[in-house]
């Protein structure tokens, strides 16, 4: 059972990242590490796997995330904390719950599970 729980969360990463890749975007950006809402837990989280096969393909990958420092990198990306340049450098940004307010006016770039929006 355990072992079809890991083959099933690795086969998601995959689909995820392979949709990614398919819109061709020169710089993708990843809005928060975190999974989870209120969470600062971004260690563990499953995004560090689906950046990994996007930067497996070349493609750089861009990170806003305010709880880390502007210019830091995370694992070998870049950390972007001015929200307005972070919208516009990024083509593809993936998301995992949807933020209206922040990303609101470039919700056609974004690429999120949250199918309804509202989660």
């Amino acid at each position: 059972m355990i072992e079809a729980v890991v083959h099933s969360n690795s086969v998601r990463k995959e689909f995820i990242a392979n949709q990614i890749i398919s819109k061709d975007p020169q710089t993708v950006g990843v809005y928060r590490l975190t999974m989870k809402s209120n969470s600062d837990n971004f260690r563990a989280s499953a995004i560090q796997g689906v950046m990994k096969r996007i930067k497996a393909e070349g493609i750089p990958i861009i990170i806003y995330e305010p709880t880390l420092d502007d210019g830091s990198e995370f694992f070998k990306s870049e950390v972007v904390n001015d929200i307005d340049c972070f919208k516009s450098e990024s083509d593809v940004i993936l998301e995992n719950r949807f933020d209206a307010d922040l990303l609101g006016g470039v919700a056609d770039k974004v690429y999120t599970r949250d199918l309804f929006r509202c989660d």
